[in-house]
């Protein structure tokens, strides 16, 4: 079993309004923000577009990650965001398919 997790950046449009989290279950946490079973800020603004993520091997690793890029000024994580989907694409179907999932 996987003893790592997951730091994501959402988004609700190119350029838009951000949110960092982490999670150990990156297709179901995307899938909540998404049919917004999550109150609050991401539920509010319409939050829902995955633009990054990255994995970490540790959990400590992954609240450090998260952390750091929560303290990050907003210019830093647009260019990480861009250096890594430069068309800012919802990777939420992409997630999917590398999980294994296969729509119908």
């Amino acid at each position: 079993m996987k003893s790592g997790g997951w730091i994501y950046i959402l988004s609700n449009k190119k350029m838009g309004t951000l949110y960092v989290g982490s999670t150990t279950d990156l297709v179901g946490r995307t899938w909540q923000h998404k049919n917004r079973w999550i109150p609050g800020f991401t539920s509010k603004y319409n939050i829902d577009k995955l633009v990054y993520y990255e994995w970490h091997d540790s959990l400590e690793n992954m609240v450090l990650r998260e952390r750091q890029i929560k303290e990050w000024k907003r210019a830093w994580k647009l260019r990480l965001i861009i250096d890594f989907n430069p068309d800012w694409l919802d990777l939420y179907n992409e997630l999917l398919t590398k999980s294994g999932y296969i729509p119908e």
